[in-house]
């Protein structure tokens, strides 16, 4: 969407409206840093370039749950192999 230079943007309500879900589980969403959005004042805003990419999934922001399973192997992993390392080393 083009608006001549400007930024379009929504609200956390019109975003939460979007994805189906309450405007409490968005502002999460933006607090863990998987939404990217600017504080405008005591309220958020979220780019429209942003919302469509959350909403149609392909946001780089938002874990699948075939990347969260890779993630959370790769963790393990790393403990299983270097967990005493790793033990060691928060001591420090």
């Amino acid at each position: 969407m083009e608006n001549k230079g400007k930024r379009v943007y929504v609200s956390v309500a019109e975003l939460a409206k979007m994805l189906g879900i309450s405007r409490v589980a968005v502002f999460k969403r933006i607090k863990r840093g998987q939404i990217p959005a600017e504080k405008i004042g005591r309220s958020y805003a979220i780019s429209m370039d942003d919302a469509n990419e959350i909403v149609r999934g392909v946001g780089p922001k938002i874990l699948t749950e075939d990347q969260k399973k890779t993630i959370t192997k790769a963790v393990e992993k790393a403990v299983r192999e270097y967990g005493e390392t790793l033990r060691l080393l928060g001591k420090e």
